[in-house]
Protein backbone atom coordinates (compact mmCIF):
# COMPACT_ATOMS: atom_id res chain seq x y z
CA UNK A 1 0.00 0.00 0.00
CA UNK A 2 1.31 3.68 -0.98
CA UNK A 3 1.77 6.41 1.78
CA UNK A 4 -0.03 9.67 0.68
CA UNK A 5 0.75 12.39 4.00
CA UNK A 6 1.35 15.81 4.80
CA UNK A 7 1.56 18.15 1.55
CA UNK A 8 -0.12 16.60 -1.82
CA UNK A 9 -2.11 18.14 -4.82
CA UNK A 10 -5.96 17.74 -4.95
CA UNK A 11 -7.21 17.70 -9.00
CA UNK A 12 -10.99 18.52 -9.49
CA UNK A 13 -12.24 17.61 -13.09
CA UNK A 14 -15.66 19.25 -13.76
CA UNK A 15 -17.45 17.78 -16.45
CA UNK A 16 -21.36 16.50 -17.99
CA UNK A 17 -22.45 12.98 -17.45
CA UNK A 18 -22.99 13.29 -21.08
CA UNK A 19 -19.15 13.30 -21.87
CA UNK A 20 -17.84 9.92 -22.99
CA UNK A 21 -14.48 8.63 -23.98
CA UNK A 22 -14.57 5.88 -26.50
CA UNK A 23 -18.59 5.31 -25.78
CA UNK A 24 -17.87 4.72 -22.02
CA UNK A 25 -19.06 7.49 -19.49
CA UNK A 26 -15.79 9.80 -19.18
CA UNK A 27 -15.78 9.26 -15.37
CA UNK A 28 -15.82 5.96 -15.18
CA UNK A 29 -13.11 6.02 -18.27
CA UNK A 30 -10.90 8.09 -16.03
CA UNK A 31 -11.85 6.08 -12.81
CA UNK A 32 -10.20 2.92 -14.44
CA UNK A 33 -7.40 4.50 -16.25
CA UNK A 34 -5.98 6.05 -12.84
CA UNK A 35 -5.92 2.71 -11.48
CA UNK A 36 -4.53 1.16 -13.69
CA UNK A 37 -1.97 3.84 -13.31
CA UNK A 38 -1.52 3.49 -9.33
CA UNK A 39 -2.76 6.39 -8.31
CA UNK A 40 -3.82 6.87 -4.97
CA UNK A 41 -7.63 6.96 -5.04
CA UNK A 42 -10.04 8.85 -7.30
CA UNK A 43 -13.75 9.85 -6.39
CA UNK A 44 -16.56 11.18 -8.83
CA UNK A 45 -19.43 13.02 -7.17
CA UNK A 46 -22.83 13.27 -9.22
CA UNK A 47 -24.38 16.54 -9.20
CA UNK A 48 -27.49 17.64 -9.09
CA UNK A 49 -27.92 21.47 -10.57
CA UNK A 50 -24.91 23.26 -12.03
CA UNK A 51 -23.85 25.53 -15.16
CA UNK A 52 -20.51 26.16 -16.58
CA UNK A 53 -19.12 28.08 -19.39
CA UNK A 54 -21.86 28.22 -21.39
CA UNK A 55 -24.08 29.33 -18.61
CA UNK A 56 -27.10 26.55 -19.57
CA UNK A 57 -28.12 25.52 -16.39
CA UNK A 58 -28.34 21.46 -16.02
CA UNK A 59 -30.56 20.09 -13.17
CA UNK A 60 -32.61 17.03 -11.91
CA UNK A 61 -35.58 19.34 -11.33
CA UNK A 62 -38.44 17.61 -13.58
CA UNK A 63 -39.63 21.05 -14.81
CA UNK A 64 -36.08 21.69 -16.85
CA UNK A 65 -34.56 18.12 -16.77
CA UNK A 66 -31.31 17.97 -18.11
CA UNK A 67 -29.35 14.39 -19.14
CA UNK A 68 -25.94 16.49 -18.82
CA UNK A 69 -25.68 16.65 -14.78
CA UNK A 70 -22.68 17.70 -13.41
CA UNK A 71 -19.84 15.54 -12.35
CA UNK A 72 -17.41 16.29 -10.56
CA UNK A 73 -13.93 13.85 -10.66
CA UNK A 74 -11.48 14.67 -7.33
CA UNK A 75 -8.31 12.86 -7.51
CA UNK A 76 -5.34 13.25 -3.69
CA UNK A 77 -1.64 12.65 -5.02
CA UNK A 78 1.64 13.10 -5.14
CA UNK A 79 3.55 15.79 -7.61
CA UNK A 80 5.06 13.07 -9.41
CA UNK A 81 1.19 11.39 -10.35
CA UNK A 82 -0.15 14.57 -11.03
CA UNK A 83 2.09 15.27 -13.64
CA UNK A 84 1.20 12.00 -15.30
CA UNK A 85 -2.40 13.38 -14.99
CA UNK A 86 -1.96 16.37 -17.09
CA UNK A 87 -1.34 13.74 -20.37
CA UNK A 88 -3.90 11.67 -19.40
CA UNK A 89 -6.60 14.66 -19.19
CA UNK A 90 -5.35 16.06 -22.01
CA UNK A 91 -5.63 12.39 -24.13
CA UNK A 92 -9.34 11.89 -22.35
CA UNK A 93 -11.20 15.34 -21.87
CA UNK A 94 -11.98 16.25 -24.95
CA UNK A 95 -15.28 18.48 -24.60
CA UNK A 96 -16.48 20.69 -21.87
CA UNK A 97 -14.72 20.49 -18.45
CA UNK A 98 -12.76 22.68 -15.96
CA UNK A 99 -9.76 21.14 -14.01
CA UNK A 100 -8.15 23.06 -11.02
CA UNK A 101 -5.50 21.96 -8.77
CA UNK A 102 -3.93 22.85 -5.34
CA UNK A 103 -2.25 21.84 -2.98
CA UNK A 104 -4.03 19.94 0.15
CA UNK A 105 -2.51 18.34 3.51
CA UNK A 106 -3.22 14.81 3.53
CA UNK A 107 -3.89 13.90 7.55
CA UNK A 108 -5.02 10.39 7.14
CA UNK A 109 -4.68 8.07 4.23
CA UNK A 110 -5.11 4.14 4.73
CA UNK A 111 -7.42 0.94 3.63
CA UNK A 112 -9.91 -0.27 6.31
CA UNK A 113 -10.30 -3.97 5.94
CA UNK A 114 -13.03 -4.95 3.25
CA UNK A 115 -16.20 -5.96 5.09
CA UNK A 116 -15.05 -5.16 8.71
CA UNK A 117 -16.63 -2.91 11.28
CA UNK A 118 -15.35 -1.79 14.28
CA UNK A 119 -17.05 -3.88 17.79
CA UNK A 120 -18.74 -1.81 19.99
CA UNK A 121 -17.32 0.08 22.59
CA UNK A 122 -17.74 -0.71 25.96
CA UNK A 123 -20.54 0.38 27.85
CA UNK A 124 -17.81 2.17 30.50
CA UNK A 125 -16.39 4.10 27.48
CA UNK A 126 -19.82 5.46 26.40
CA UNK A 127 -20.47 8.34 28.48
CA UNK A 128 -23.51 8.48 29.97
CA UNK A 129 -23.60 4.97 30.24
CA UNK A 130 -24.16 3.35 33.19
CA UNK A 131 -21.84 1.08 35.11
CA UNK A 132 -22.65 -2.55 34.83
CA UNK A 133 -23.71 -4.19 37.93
Amino acid sequence: MRVLDGEQLLARIFVGEENKWHHVPLYRALLERLRREGFAGTTVIHGVAGFGATSVIHTTNIVDLSGDLPILIEIVDDQEHMDKLIPILDEMVTGGALVTMERVRVIKYHAGARGASLPPPPPSSVPGALPKG
